[in-house]
C-alpha cells in the first residue's frame, strides 16, 4: 500500500504490516512496488519481511506502481492547459505496458475542455469531465474505477490530489496552488501510496508528468507505434505496402483516415512526432535494452 525509504506497508487479512524486503531482492535487482502482490513474514513484534513478489501484469518506474488497472489522467484546458502530446506520450507507454487508460478533464467549472474532450473521444477511452471543486462528474468516475487499482497522473497543479479528495472525502490528501506566473503547480506529492476508498477500489496520488517516467520502461520500436493508438486498429492493414510507416507513403489507409478527419489531426500529430523520436535511437541500442 506505500513505500517510503525502504519500509513498506503491506496489507494483509489481519491488518497493515510494516514490512523490510528480504536482502536477496537487493541483489538480484528487485524492488518491492506499491501495488505488488506479495508474501510476508511476520515477526513475533508484529512486523513482517516480504519473501516473495508475485507475477505482475505490468510495472511502471516513474511512478513505482504495480498490478495497475487504469491509468486515470488528468487533462485541463484551464490553468495548467494540458499539451495533449504529453498526455499521448503516455498513453503509447499505457499500451505498451498493458495498463488501461481513462481521461478526466479537470477544472471544467473553469474551461469544459471540449477541444480535449473531442481529441479522446474518438479513442475508445473513457473520458470524464469533472470538477473537484463542484464535484460534477465525480460520481461517474468513482463508478468507473470500482473495484480498480488505479494510478493518476496530470500536469503539476492539475488538480490530481484535489480530485482524489472529492472521491473520497476525508483522506485530505495535501493539495497546491497553481502559479499563474509559471502556469504549473507545485509538487505536493512524495511518494507513491495506495488509498482505499471501499469497494475494493485502491487510488494512487503520483506526481505529475514531469515525473512519469519511461526511460527504464520497454523501448517502443518505430513499426509497433500505430498499433499502440487504439484508435488507428481499423485502419491498420489497409496500406498498399505492407511496411507502410504511415507518413508519406501514396494509399496509406491511416494518413487518408487523418485527413478526412476520421482519425483526429492532434492525434495523428502526436504519433508522427513519436515516430520520429522512436527513430532516431539505433535498432541494436533498442533491441539490447
Amino acid at each position: 500500500m506505500r513505500a517510503l525509504s525502504g519500509f513498506y506497508t503491506v496489507r494483509a487479512d489481519a491488518g497493515l504490516i510494516e514490512c523490510r524486503a528480504r536482502g536477496r531482492f537487493r541483489r538480484d535487482g528487485l524492488t518491492p512496488l506499491v501495488g505488488d502482490r506479495v508474501r510476508v513474514a511476520q515477526n513475533p513484534d508484529g512486523s513482517g519481511a516480504i519473501d516473495e513478489i508475485l507475477p505482475r501484469k505490468n510495472a511502471f518506474d516513474r511512478p513505482a506502481m504495480a498490478n495497475v488497472d487504469y491509468l486515470v489522467m488528468l487533462l485541463s484546458a484551464a490553468l495548467p492547459v494540458t499539451d495533449p502530446y504529453l498526455a499521448d506520450r503516455i498513453t503509447v507507454r499505457c499500451e505498451k505496458n498493458r495498463c488501461g487508460v481513462l481521461l478526466a478533464v479537470n477544472k471544467c467549472d473553469l474551461d469544459p475542455g471540449d477541444g480535449l474532450r473531442e481529441i479522446y473521444e474518438s479513442t475508445g477511452y473513457g473520458v470524464f469531465p469533472v470538477s473537484a471543486k463542484t464535484g460534477e462528474g465525480v460520481d461517474a468516475l468513482r463508478d468507473a474505477i470500482k473495484g480498480k487499482i488505479c494510478c493518476f497522473t496530470g500536469n503539476s497543479g492539475v488538480g490530481k490530489s484535489s480530485l482524489i479528495n472529492a472521491l473520497a472525502p476525508g483522506l485530505d490528501i495535501p493539495t497546491g496552488e497553481v502559479s499563474r506566473k509559471l502556469g504549473r503547480g507545485r509538487h505536493t506529492t512524495r511518494h507513491v501510496e495506495l488509498f482505499d476508498i471501499g469497494g475494493g477500489t485502491l487510488l494512487g496520488d503520483t506526481p505529475g508528468f514531469a515525473s512519469f517516467g519511461d526511460e527504464a520502461q520497454p523501448p517502443i520500436l518505430p513499426e509497433e507505434l500505430a498499433g499502440l493508438f487504439p484508435e488507428f486498429g481499423p485502419y491498420l492493414g489497409g496500406c498498399r505496402f505492407d511496411d507502410c510507416t504511415h507518413r508519406a507513403e501514396p494509399d496509406c489507409a491511416l494518413r487518408e483516415a487523418a485527413e478526412r478527419g476520421a482519425i483526429h489531426p492532434s492525434r495523428y500529430a502526436s504519433y508522427l512526432r513519436l515516430y520520429e523520436e522512436a527513430a532516431k535511437r539505433n535498432r541494436w541500442e533498442i533491441e539490447t535494452t
